[in-house]
């Protein structure tokens, strides 16, 4: 008889900090977004070791955008890859990290078009090589968000469900009180 009434969960053994794959980052988008973080920071390398420059309004751009993308996108890695991401109260990270995906993917083209025009050293045309594949990898990114999870920001204005099925604008709460206590 105690067969029938055994316990029907397992312990939780300790769980990891790396939570990969999670809801908000698969596999495939965590390699994408570590080779993001080292191309971008590569190009940050490079473009730092050049001494002279022609135009170094396009040389500090490129610094801006390559420096920025380095350190923004490891953070957003570091908080999409650990439970970190339950504890910082953000509740859109879809929608934060398609737009920084987006924003950054058109930083880093501007900055590689810009700087291309203006590099005459090795270093330079390295370091537009390395912004540029960095853009395609930020580009293949967002293919690869959309395709998983579509445009997060819905034009409809019906609220997003939370447990997987349709929300129901029209809802009403429930009035009707459960396990009321005898007096």
């Amino acid at each position: 008889m105690t067969d029938v009434y055994s316990s029907t969960t397992a312990p939780n053994p300790k769980s990891s900090w790396f939570t990969v794959p999670s809801a908000n980052l698969d596999t495939v988008r965590c390699g994408v977004k570590v080779m993001e973080v080292l191309l971008s920071f590569v190009a940050f390398i490079l473009e730092e070791v050049v001494s002279s420059c022609i135009s170094c309004s396009s040389l500090y751009f490129f610094e801006f955008v390559s420096c920025t993308a380095f350190l923004f996108t490891l953070l957003l890695l570091i908080l999409l890859s650990t439970t970190l991401q339950n504890r910082v109260g953000i509740t859109c990270w879809p929608r934060l990290d398609f737009l920084y995906t987006a924003v950054i993917t058109l930083l880093f083209l501007i900055s590689s078009i810009v700087f291309s025009t203006n590099s005459n050293t090795t270093m330079e045309k390295s370091a537009v090589a390395f912004g540029f594949l960095a853009t395609v990898m930020f580009f293949a990114d967002l293919v690869l968000f959309l395709k998983k999870n579509g445009f997060p920001f819905k034009k409809d204005g019906t609220p997003e469900s939370s447990n997987g099925a349709p929300a129901m604008a029209d809802a009403q709460p429930e009035t009707e009180r459960l396990n009321t206590p005898n007096q």
